[in-house]
C-alpha cells in the first residue's frame, strides 16, 4: 500500500501519537496505524483490541478508520464509543485483552487529535512509539487473513457500578464539576450523583470546539469559571477534568487550587493506613512535602520520570501502592487496576474528605512551599535536550546539597529545590522551583540563572 503522504514524524511522541488534523492526523494515517497495531497484536498472540475515542470532531472518522486498519489486519475490535480515556484502560481489564487504543487530543487545542496505546498489559511509549511509525511506513493487510470482526459495547455503566461498589462517601457532599467540554461530561455527572453527591455541571456537555475555556485544569486560567461558582454558591469543593478526564483540578470553596503534589499527599496517606509500607511514586516536578508526608505516614517515597507513561511503567515494575505527578495523572494500585484516571481519583477523594467536617480546610491544611507554576523556556527544536545534557554533566550549583538527574536536573538546597527537565512534548526547558521562603525561592531562582545562563547565554530566560 503506497501513502499518499509520508508520515509526519513530528507526531510520534514520547507517551504517544499526537498532531494536528487532517495536515497531519487522518483517516487514512489512522487506517495505517490500525494495520501497524494488527501486526503487533498478531505477533503477541492479541486477538482483540479496544477502541475508544474523545468529542473531538475528528474523533468519529478517525475511530472508524484505526478500526477499519486493525479488523483489515486481522483482529478483531470492541468499539466502546465516545468515552473518557480512562474507560478504555477500564475496559481492556474487564475484557481481558489488556490491549486497547483511546483517540483522544488530551487537553491539547480543537485542532489537535492523537492515539494513546496499550498492547499486552503495557502502555506504548517511546521506542514502542517510534516502531510503529517504521511498520506503518510498509505495512499492508496480510493475505489470506480472516477480516477482523468489530463488537460494540458499552461500558459506562460497568465502569460507574464497580466504582460505587466499592468507593462509598461517609456523607453527601456539594459539589460543582466543570468538564471544560470535554468528554468527561458523558461520565462525570452521573458518576457522582450515583455515588450520593449533589452536583452542580458547568460545561459537561461535550462540545470538540472547547467554546467556554481550555480543558486543561493545570493553567489556573482554564479553572476560574469553576471558582466563581464554588466561592459564590455553597459547595464542599468543586472538581474540574482536562479533554479526556485522565488528570484531576481540584478547587476549594474559599477558591484556593490544590494542585496535584498536594493531593497526592492526601491520598497517600488514606492508602498507606491499609497498605503500611506501601510505595508511592511521584515525578520529579513533585513539591519536597510529598516525599517527607509519605515518609511520615510509613511509606516509601520514590521520585520518578516525568510522563503518565513513564509512571505507569514504574508502577508496574514497583507494585506501588500508589503514583502521582505534578501534571494531575494520578494513579491508584490499591483497590483499583493502576492506570490514570482523573474520575477514580475525583471518587477517592470525595470519599477521603466526606469524613471530615469542613472538606476545604482539610485541603487548605495539607503542606505546601512557597513556589513557582512551570516556567516555560522556549527554544528550537533539538535545543532542550542538548542543553539539559550540558546542565547535567557541567552546571554550577554551588549551594545544592544533591543533584537528581533522572530526568533533567533537580538540585535539593536545605531550604528548597529548583528543577530544569526537557519537555517530551514541546521543544521547551521546563523550570520549577520552590522554597520554604519567598527569600529561599529567589535564591535558588537566582543559582538556576546563573547556571543556565553560563550555558545558554543567548536564551531569553523567563525568570
Amino acid at each position: 500500500m503506497t501513502l499518499s503522504n509520508p508520515l509526519p514524524d513530528a507526531v510520534f511522541k514520547a507517551y504517544d501519537i499526537r498532531g494536528t488534523v487532517p495536515e497531519q492526523l487522518n483517516p487514512e494515517f489512522a487506517h495505517r496505524l490500525g494495520l501497524a497495531l494488527a501486526q503487533r497484536a498478531r505477533t503477541e498472540g492479541i486477538t482483540a483490541l479496544v477502541v475508544g475515542y474523545d468529542g473531538r470532531l475528528s474523533s468519529p472518522d478517525l475511530a472508524q478508520a484505526l478500526q477499519d486498519g486493525i479488523m483489515a489486519g486481522g483482529i478483531n475490535t470492541i468499539d466502546i464509543g465516545m468515552v473518557p480515556t480512562p474507560l478504555v484502560y477500564f475496559a481492556t481489564h474487564v475484557k481481558k485483552t489488556g490491549s486497547g487504543i483511546a483517540i483522544t487530543g488530551s487537553h491539547n487545542p480543537p485542532q489537535y487529535n492523537g492515539f494513546k496505546m496499550m498492547m499486552g498489559g503495557k502502555t506504548l511509549f517511546g521506542a514502542g512509539v517510534q516502531a510503529l511509525k517504521d511498520v506503518m511506513r510498509t505495512v499492508s493487510a496480510p493475505a489470506g487473513t480472516t477480516r477482523g470482526t468489530r463488537t460494540r459495547v458499552d461500558v459506562i455503566n460497568d465502569y460507574i457500578q464497580r466504582i460505587v461498589s466499592d468507593v462509598k462517601l461517609a456523607r453527601p457532599l456539594r459539589i460543582a464539576i466543570d468538564c471544560g467540554n470535554g468528554v468527561g461530561g458523558t461520565v462525570a455527572p452521573q458518576l457522582f450523583e450515583t455515588m450520593g453527591c449533589q452536583v452542580t455541571q458547568l460545561f459537561c456537555d461535550v462540545d470538540g470546539q472547547f467554546p467556554n475555556h481550555h480543558p486543561d485544569p493545570a493553567d489556573p486560567h482554564n479553572l476560574q469559571d469553576l471558582i466563581r461558582c464554588v466561592t459564590t454558591g455553597d459547595y464542599d469543593l468543586g472538581l474540574a477534568f482536562d479533554g479526556d478526564a485522565d488528570r484531576l483540578g481540584v478547587v476549594t470553596k474559599s477558591g484556593q487550587i490544590i494542585w496535584p503534589d498536594r493531593q497526592l499527599i492526601l491520598y497517600a496517606r488514606d492508602v498507606l493506613r491499609r497498605v503500611p509500607g506501601g510505595t508511592v511514586i511521584f515525578d520529579v516536578k513533585c513539591s519536597r512535602h510529598v516525599a517527607r508526608s509519605v515518609s511520615k505516614a510509613g511509606g516509601k517515597p520514590l521520585m520518578w520520570k516525568t510522563g503518565h507513561s513513564m509512571i505507569k511503567t514504574k508502577l508496574a515494575e514497583t507494585g506501588a501502592a500508589l503514583a502521582g505527578e505534578m501534571s494531575g495523572h494520578t494513579f491508584f494500585n490499591e483497590r483499583w487496576y493502576g492506570f490514570d484516571d482523573g474520575l477514580y481519583t475525583g471518587a477517592r477523594l470525595l470519599e477521603i474528605l466526606s469524613r471530615s467536617d469542613d472538606p476545604s480546610a482539610e485541603l487548605e491544611a495539607l503542606p505546601q512551599g512557597v513556589s513557582t507554576p512551570e516556567i516555560k523556556l522556549e527554544m528550537q527544536e533539538g535545543e532542550p535536550h542538548a542543553l539539559i545534557k550540558r546542565l547535567q554533566e557541567e552546571g554550577k550549583f554551588p549551594s545544592a546539597e544533591s543533584l537528581i538527574t533522572i530526568d533533567g536536573v533537580r538540585a535539593e538546597y536545605h531550604d528548597g529545590f529548583g528543577l530544569a527537565r526537557a519537555s517530551n512534548t514541546t521543544p521547551v526547558v521546563v523550570l520549577r522551583f520552590e522554597g520554604d521562603t519567598p527569600e529561599a525561592l529567589a535564591r535558588i531562582q537566582r543559582e538556576f540563572h546563573s547556571a543556565l545562563n553560563d550555558l545558554a547565554p543567548q536564551a531569553k530566560l523567563p525568570f
